[in-house]
């Protein structure tokens, strides 16, 4: 292993680049017009890459869903036709400069925010959250109302948004992030503070939208009626700003920082700072959470997802003793969220200058995992996640502790 005293300061010039972040709203693009090397015949999807025959139940149903919402076949079948000829690509978000949702399906025609670390120039995208019907693309269903849905976010949702974001000019995402923390927030299970606090920001610039007559007024009742019913809104602008903050973190020599974490329907797997590109992964482990009615842990499956991204910045689980309102979501108590967010100072480079946590007394959140420190103290990182189910949609709301299998493969690696 690398000397202490150099492996401290690589770690701290990662989370340095974590801390110094600043991430803004700089506008809605399509993805097809935002993600470098995007075509029409690609659909990108979350976590490590798989081969296409490994991708499997609802992660395999969302990207058939994405590229029958392309139009780039008819049915099912045509669909693993093409991707086994090579006429659809299927790749991941972070080999595109973005992060997805679960599934994570990304295709030509879907809008992303683009959010840019004013810091170090690394720009971060994410696509728009469907809505708070139970069942969503990036939850495994595609269906006709599913279809009609993303087609609603894309022509009216995120057009009146991204309008309102050219009149208001960039938005500074830093300080709806410091004070929803401190409003019950963790940035990943909860955004219920972020989301208005956003929406309060943008509602100037709407009416003056409105006011112009540069935006039909349908529209824009329409696109208010949905910010105020999907408290989750704020999730996607804070995974493309927290993709942005990891990049700049990644790439320093030595440097045993995580800088991403993901999983498939198969794997989870981290990136590290100085272990350029390489993804380490370990089997899934048990999701441990809150099923909606109806519905136990024998219906759960995994599908995929990037929003664990928000954890790498030391929010999310790393984060999560601000949002006591989680124990209803997700079940548990608000002891036990203390007690895992205080597990996470031990396994972290330092603390976020801006991003409290009020029941610590303003303690900066947890921030900058340590390969070498989750190593030798035995605990991996939490995060907080909603459950997907084997029938498509979401059933529940939980925790997952990553699997120490990844860091220790991560371990040896620096090691070499």
């Amino acid at each position: 292993m690398a000397g202490r005293s150099s492996r401290r300061e690589a770690n701290e010039r990662s989370a340095d680049a974590l801390r110094r972040a600043d991430p803004v709203l700089v506008g809605v693009e399509s993805a097809g017009d935002a993600l470098p090397g995007m075509t029409q015949e690609t659909v990108l999807t979350a976590g490590p890459p798989l081969d296409w025959d490994e991708y499997e139940q609802g992660q395999a149903n969302a990207i058939v869903g994405g590229a029958l919402y392309e139009g780039l076949a008819e049915s099912r079948a045509e669909v693993v036709e093409k991707v086994r000829a090579g006429d659809i690509e299927v790749a991941t978000c972070h080999e595109y400069g973005c992060v997805g949702s679960m599934a994570g399906v990304t295709t030509a025609s879907m809008p992303v925010f683009v959010v840019e670390d004013r810091a170090s120039g690394a720009v971060g995208r994410c696509h728009f959250y469907e809505g708070h019907s139970r069942h969503r693309l990036n939850y495994g269903t595609y269906n006709e109302a599913v279809h009609e849905q993303l087609d609603f976010v894309r022509d009216v949702v995120a057009a009146v948004v991204g309008r309102a974001i050219e009149v208001h000019g960039e938005v500074e995402l830093r300080p709806i992030v410091r004070d929803a923390l401190r409003m019950g927030d963790e940035l990943h299970s909860r955004n219920n503070a972020a989301t208005a606090l956003l929406t309060r920001e943008l509602f100037p610039a709407i009416l003056r939208l409105a006011r112009a007559g540069d935006v039909s007024q349908t529209k824009i009742d329409e696109t208010l009626a949905h910010l105020r019913e999907c408290d989750y809104f704020f999730l996607r602008p804070a995974m493309a700003a927290s993709k942005a903050a990891a990049d700049a973190a990644h790439g320093v020599e030595g440097s045993s920082v995580v800088t991403a974490m993901s999983f498939n329907c198969r794997e989870f797997g981290i990136r590290v700072s100085g272990l350029g590109d390489r993804w380490f992964r370990a089997p899934m482990p048990t999701i441990e959470g809150k099923y909606f009615e109806g519905f136990s842990e024998d219906d759960a499956e995994y599908m995929g997802g990037d929003s664990v991204v928000n954890a790498t910045v030391g929010l999310g689980g790393l984060a999560q003793a601000a949002a006591f309102p989680l124990v209803e979501y997700q079940g548990g108590s608000p002891r036990d969220l203390i007690e895992r967010n205080e597990a996470m100072y031990d396994i972290t480079v330092g603390r976020h200058d801006e991003y409290e946590i009020p029941y610590f007394e303003f303690r900066g959140t947890p921030l900058g995992i340590d390969v070498e420190a989750v190593v030798e103290e035995g605990t991996t990182p939490v995060m907080n996640m909603g459950i997907p189910g084997k029938q498509g949609g979401q059933i529940g709301a939980g925790f997952l502790e990553a699997p120490m299998a990844c860091f220790e493969a991560a371990y040896d690696a620096l090691d070499a």
